[in-house]
């Protein structure tokens, strides 16, 4: 992404400052400190964070509150405060107003752009940080009749300032690294619905509620920009749209505001119902739309009285029904639930069954009759009812829980093993489509797939050993699963796919290791298991499209010393300071990171970069570059000013 400023309600210089009292007038000192407690109280009660800011607004509103003691008792003192007291007080009461604009912003905005701009935003904490700090340090202590038990609190709290500031944490790098890979333009790749829905997940977009309250945000964000839509702003729309896709949300254009004739009610004395929302059986408007083998739709509970009758064709066509699955119509749902809003029309209340009662026996006898086959079927059998499983894991999110909650995991992890090629090649592949759904990540791995897994990736075939890397990666999402595919030795035949595998497997490789490496013990592996020079031929060949992934891994390799030592030779350096110099925005914002990862160790690989003439491309980046890459760019030079490198 371009790595844009936060602008308008989410961001501009984070949140500007709230305006001053006129310097002309004198400020009452009850003023102040009843303005430090509603500006305290006010960012305490915002609450909901988004999920990729919210440890670091816990953990600020937590310093806040940590203030209160010290104005109370400001405010319980006796003596009249000096003009320069009041006037420190009101600058620590900016501070605060300026931390509270953030955790508004991390509270409301979209949380998408907030994912993609997390670096940017932990930059503005670190700022806030530095105004309280330098707000706390200017108070007169001597004058406001501190007790020496909240004075300790304060300097302690100020200390926690200094260090929270001088921070270095990276963005969430799993994150980062999902958002890179969906917005790959390898498309058709095993593991990207996967990617979608787990991102949807982390970032709590996978509710009709939380999809329609992103594009408020998102349409705000636009309006604030203004002009034309930034790759930054249509990167955000793209991902928006995927996860209304998988929810079955209906996509319009963002950028349009939604017209609704504000007398429309008035002038139709009856509203009507348009005839698609209509059950066929019932002719009621349906709360609980299904699809049908057919493609048609009907009301859930109509239907399955059909079929519970033993009907086994479609009502409306009289067609025989060739399977009896029934799949959740979320598009049309959504549409019903939209009209209703918008016509003030409201469905009618329907008895929620529990969930197990939300399939058709159809579909769960078909379900079992395959899980039967698997476990005690002949060959041919066992390849048809792979085949069909594969399917069915891989169409909808019911089938992947209800393919559980039946016990055939366990039949189907007995395949992996079975010695025929197919067979293998169609039970890993229904693993990964069964891992998507985050509970069985850990079922799977408990069932003992993962060396089972592993095997596949080192001898089956060229599709088969892709799919396997793309289910370690999707199954080491899990910690505890890093941890047992590191131990498997699954790391060795990953580094060989990256090696000498098609540009899918590379890819499905690189995404598998990178979220290993996370893992400190596996950093270890992948390095003794020859990782480097295989991703160094990446940075080379840049057909393949895979620098960014590259650079990925060896970031996190470089945080290891072991990883430091391997990747730390002079022609690797040279190629950083090229990308650097004239690769893409991403290009150079992960090549100037692993630099400064390198560089915070050993300021060697600093000096060597620098007889690379490493030093004007840095300037030109802090004038040029993305918010991320000048960033970066400006902590290098800092860097190397600390070592007197540079002037």
């Amino acid at each position: 992404m371009d790595g844009e400023r936060l602008g308008g309600e989410e961001g501009g210089e984070a949140a500007e400052e709230e305006s001053t009292p006129d310097e002309s007038v004198s400020p009452e000192e009850a003023d102040v400190l009843q303005e430090i407690f509603s500006v305290i109280e006010s960012a305490a009660q915002l609450g909901d964070y988004r999920r990729t800011q919210r440890k670091e607004c816990y953990n600020l509103v937590r310093r806040l509150k940590l203030l209160l003691p010290l104005i109370e008792e400001i405010r319980d003192h006796d003596e009249r405060i000096s003009e320069t007291g009041i006037g420190s007080l009101w600058n620590l009461k900016k501070a605060i107003s300026l931390a509270r604009k953030l955790l508004k912003i991390c509270n409301e905005g979209s949380k998408i752009y907030l994912a993609l701009e997390s670096e940017a935003v932990k930059v503005k904490f670190h700022k806030v940080y530095e105004r309280l700090n330098q707000a706390l340090d200017a108070l007169p202590y001597d004058q406001l009749g501190i007790s020496d038990e909240v004075n300790e609190q304060t300097q302690l709290m100020i200390v926690q300032l200094r260090r929270a500031k001088r921070r270095t944490d990276t963005q969430d790098i799993e994150l980062a690294m999902d958002l890179m890979v969906v917005f790959s333009k390898n498309d058709d790749r095993n593991a990207d619905s996967a990617i979608v829905e787990r991102l949807a997940k982390k970032l709590d977009l996978h509710t009709p509620e939380d999809l329609k309250n992103e594009t408020l945000a998102v349409r705000r964000l636009v309006k604030e920009r203004g002009g034309p839509t930034t790759e930054c702003i249509q990167q955000i729309i793209d991902l928006l749209n995927k996860f209304k896709q998988m929810a079955g949300v209906e996509v319009t254009d963002i950028l349009e505001e939604p017209t609704v004739p504000s007398k429309m009610l008035e002038k139709l004395p009856s509203l009507v119902i348009p005839h698609e929302f209509l059950c066929p059986i019932t002719l009621e408007i349906m709360t609980d739309p299904v699809i049908v083998a057919s493609g048609q739709t009907y009301e859930r509970e109509s239907i399955r009285k059909w079929l519970d009758s033993n009907h086994r064709t479609c009502p409306k066509t009289r067609q025989a029904l060739v399977h009896l699955s029934l799949a959740p119509n979320y598009a049309l749902k959504n549409l019903i639930i939209q009209w209703c809003e918008k016509n003030n029309f409201q469905l009618p209340k329907k008895h929620v069954l529990v969930e197990s009662d939300n399939l058709s026996p159809g579909q769960k006898e078909e379900i079992q009759s395959l899980i039967e086959v698997l476990s005690f079927g002949q060959l041919e059998d066992q390849r048809k009812a792979v085949i069909k499983i594969r399917m069915l894991s891989k169409e909808n999110p019911e089938n992947r829980v209800l393919f559980a909650e039946c016990g055939g995991i366990l039949p189907l992890v007995h395949l992996l093993s079975y010695p025929d090629s197919k067979v293998q090649e169609h039970a890993v592949t229904a693993v990964l489509n069964l891992s998507i759904d985050e509970a069985n990540k850990k079922s799977i791995a408990k069932e003992g797939a993962i060396p089972a897994i592993i095997d596949i990736l080192r001898k089956g075939t060229t599709e088969a050993r892709e799919n396997s890397a793309a289910c370690l990666f999707s199954l080491s999402m899990v910690d505890e699963n890093k941890i047992t595919v590191g131990l498997s030795d699954g790391i060795p035949p990953l580094v060989e796919l990256l090696q000498d595998g098609t540009i899918r497997g590379k890819k499905d490789a690189a995404t598998a290791l990178f979220n290993l490496s996370l893992n400190q013990m596996n950093k270890v592996r992948a390095i003794e298991a020859g990782i480097v020079p295989p991703l160094l031929q990446l940075l080379k060949d840049r057909n393949l499209g895979m620098v960014d992934e590259a650079l990925s891994i060896l970031l996190l390799l470089a945080s290891h010393p072991s990883g430091r030592q391997e990747i730390g030779q002079l022609s690797f350096i040279e190629t950083l300071v090229e990308f650097i110099k004239d690769g893409t925005p991403k290009n150079q914002e992960c090549a100037i990171s692993v630099l400064l990862e390198l560089g915070s160790n050993n300021s060697n690989f600093l000096l060597t970069a620098l007889q690379f003439g490493v030093y004007e491309h840095l300037i030109e980046i802090t004038r040029s570059g993305t918010s991320r890459a000048q960033r970066k760019a400006n902590s290098v030079q800092q860097l190397m000013r600390k070592y007197e490198q540079i002037p």
